[in-house]
């Protein structure tokens, strides 16, 4: 094989190799595009958040448009898309419901006072129940609902208010993310 692979030529050799780079791009369950309604949605990045090496969920943002600020994308009051499909049986019920009480904490510099019990509102229906590999959480954000918390398709709950989603979407996208290099991914970085 590797004989085989000496005489492809140059430019065919980097096409694979290029061609197998963007395929390892395209994260399981994050798809090119979201519809919120009848707005269409672009997927602005993609990435996997890990922990000890392990891949805990692949993360998508959809936007309206594609934009790399952080700040104008927490900020921006309309409609936009975080995807987080689990990948790993790491990530229990427990441990999400921990990880995001701790998303919250660093998003906002530790001020979760005024939408503390949104958050347990949204901790308490997203991660009451079991999670499994292969489950499909969906953060959808319009002016007009709020944040609205899909779990495979299904409802779970809607939180009104922009401070909660700035909030929600800091979790990632904040001076204090979760995970640094998730955040560029995301940003399209």
């Amino acid at each position: 094989m590797d004989k085989a692979i000496r005489l492809l030529p140059a430019s065919l050799l980097a096409f694979v190799l290029l061609f197998s780079a963007f395929s390892a791009n395209a994260l399981s369950g994050i798809p090119p595009k979201f519809t919120i309604g009848n707005v269409p949605l672009v997927l602005n990045g993609q990435g996997t958040r890990t922990k000890f090496i392990i891949s805990v969920y692949n993360a998508g943002l959809f936007l309206k448009k594609k934009s790399n600020n952080a700040n104008q994308i927490i900020n921006a009051n309309e409609p936009m898309v975080i995807r987080l499909k689990v990948v790993s049986g790491f990530a229990t019920a427990e441990k999400m419901k921990a990880a995001l009480k701790e998303g919250f904490h660093k998003s906002t510099g530790g001020k979760t006072a005024p939408i503390k019990a949104q958050i347990a509102q949204l901790l308490n229906a997203a991660f009451g129940q079991k999670t499994n590999k292969g489950d499909v959480f969906d953060l959808v954000y319009t002016p007009a609902n709020g944040s609205q918390v899909l779990k495979n398709n299904k409802t779970l709950t809607t939180i009104k208010g922009l401070p909660f989603k700035q909030a929600l979407f800091g979790i990632w996208l904040s001076n204090n993310p979760a995970q640094a290099s998730l955040k560029n991914e995301l940003l399209g970085k």
